[in-house]
């Protein structure tokens, strides 16, 4: 099989790396700066671990190269006005938005959108950088430069949305044009940061009613992600993040690549995120994968190891190797169980091994289990 060179040297192509060894593919997670002359691209397959990268030598010879996937999508997705633009191209729901390029726009913007603004930086921002929430009056805090030359502005302006829930799709697509989907994810986020997931079997709900809203659900986000997916011809793993509003969703954005809110497939799938992504780019079999029991990944910010949290026979420990410093990813925790009962007694048994800003997140993921 082909190589793989992943560009970027991350957790997420550290996992790809770690996913293609029992297949016996080579993957080579690269850093945006490495000397061209030290990657084996030539004969590789590419992909990337980010949506945007600086020019650098390596990122100037990979954009000639051919087996470069989703290569022209990767700039397309990366910004979010042209994001916001396709998904409306599509007819596919999302928030009301408008680009932000004067500061006199904010009488007409309060007027459309409503008095609570999200204004999100176009290109750049993730886990809750480059965002303000704006309600009338703290639009004169905002930095003159968010506004860019006047006419091609920085950032968009969204509606902000009151919603139930939030929860991301995550899905393959091959060159054939086959899709095939997880379950949908349900995620808490605190200031930006996805800090918990939890993902259940597709058959497994304690509640009839709640069972078919979530079925209701499934459909309609694998079909706005298919539609995404066959309008780009994307090849690999993709993510959509939804608010749940009512009984339907609305696209909140997308990743394509592997995902934070995907994590949870490495121990609660027959086939991870990471090793999907492979198959699909480098044209493999891609069968559905099997989802056996509910799954709780919680993200590891800014904390120290705890060789603690291994006393826990329940927790799989996927640690990343980084320097932790505060909000910043440096691993995290899955935990896997067929009896829900007993995975929130390992959540609860797992509340005093974290710190105390885990502790809503993990009653979140107990409440979810309930």
């Amino acid at each position: 099989m082909s190589p793989v060179c992943v560009l970027g040297n991350g957790q997420l192509g550290r996992m790809l790396r770690q996913a293609g060894e029992p297949l016996g593919i080579a993957v080579y997670p690269i850093g945006l700066d490495a000397e061209p002359e030290s990657v084996p691209y030539q004969s590789s397959i590419i992909t990337a671990e980010i949506e945007r990268w600086p020019e650098t030598a390596l990122t100037r010879e990979l954009a000639h190269h051919k087996a470069f996937i989703n290569r022209e999508i990767f700039p397309q997705l990366a910004d979010r006005l042209p994001q916001k633009q396709l998904m409306d191209t599509l007819g596919l729901a999302t928030a009301s938005w408008k680009l932000l390029s004067a500061p006199s726009q904010w009488s007409q913007l309060f007027g459309e959108l409503g008095d609570f603004i999200i204004v999100k930086r176009r290109t750049g921002g993730y886990d809750g950088r480059g965002q303000w929430r704006i309600r009338p009056g703290d639009e004169i805090e905002l930095p003159a430069e968010l506004y860019g030359d006047g006419i091609n502005g920085a950032c968009i302006a969204e509606q902000g949305i009151p919603f139930s829930g939030e929860v991301s799709l995550v899905g393959a697509r091959n060159a054939q044009g086959k899709s095939v989907f997880y379950p949908l994810t349900h995620n808490l986020h605190q200031e930006g940061i996805l800090r918990t997931s939890v993902a259940f079997p597709t058959i497994d709900h304690p509640l009839r009613d709640l069972h078919l809203r979530d079925h209701h659900l499934q459909q309609q986000a694998e079909k706005m992600l298919s539609r995404i997916m066959d309008h780009l011809n994307y090849i690999g793993v993709m993510a959509m993040e939804c608010f749940i509003v009512g009984d339907d969703l609305l696209i909140n954005e997308l990743a394509p690549r592997v995902h934070n809110s995907g994590h949870w497939t490495q121990n609660g799938a027959s086939i991870s995120q990471f090793e999907l992504h492979l198959r699909a780019i480098l044209d493999l079999p891609m069968p559905q994968p099997e989802i056996l029991a509910p799954s709780v990944m919680v993200n590891l910010i800014g904390t120290e190891i705890n060789p603690e949290w291994l006393s826990l026979p329940l927790v799989h420990l996927h640690w990343y190797d980084k320097e932790v410093r505060p909000m910043r990813k440096v691993g995290h925790l899955n935990l896997v169980h067929p009896d829900r009962h007993q995975l929130k007694t390992a959540l609860q048994t797992l509340i005093p091994l974290l710190p105390e800003e885990y502790r809503s997140g993990l009653k979140w993921a107990q409440g979810k289990l309930s």
